[in-house]
């Protein structure tokens, strides 16, 4: 890792059907071996049925469940010392997201169902409403940084 300089962040092209870089962020996570038409595929098969679950435009579905699971405050470890805490720190915009997808999609692929892009829906449609193992994540992190409030003055 380069100590001079940050490298260029890349440009992500939105997606070709809804014309969103959101969209294109979760695509890429779920991306498996290069496969990418695959993981498209797999999205809009999901954002289909959402849309038809929640009976409501998907995409609005969709964007709903990204903000609820999107985390405030996560804790990171410092070292004081010879000891290790479990500092908590406020989530940038950008890390936020990309926490909300990476959740989003690991615990549709735990998901009981018949195919990826059905249990997909049903992680994004539970999210939408506030519940699921996602949203569960999310209440988890945000208990664990409640909970080491105390070392918030060793924040760097």
């Amino acid at each position: 890792m380069s100590r001079r300089r940050r490298p260029a962040k890349r440009e992500i092209l939105p997606d070709p059907l809804y014309d969103d870089i959101l969209i294109t962020k979760f695509v890429n996570n779920l991306m498996k071996d290069g496969k990418k038409s695959t993981a498209e595929q797999i999205l809009y098969d999901a954002i289909d049925f959402v849309g038809q679950k929640a009976k409501e435009n998907g995409v609005d579905v969709f964007y709903r469940a990204i903000k609820n699971v999107e985390p405030v405050l996560e804790v990171r470890s410092r070292r004081v010392g010879g000891s290790t805490y479990q500092v908590p720190c406020e989530v940038r915009a950008e890390r936020r997201k990309a926490l909300a997808i990476r959740w989003i999609i690991k615990y549709a692929i735990a998901k009981n169902g018949k195919t990826m892009a059905e249990k997909l829906a049903n992680e994004l449609f539970d999210a939408s409403k506030n519940e699921g193992s996602s949203i569960k994540k999310r209440e988890d992190t945000l208990k664990m940084a409640e909970a080491n409030k105390a070392f918030a003055h060793f924040r760097w």
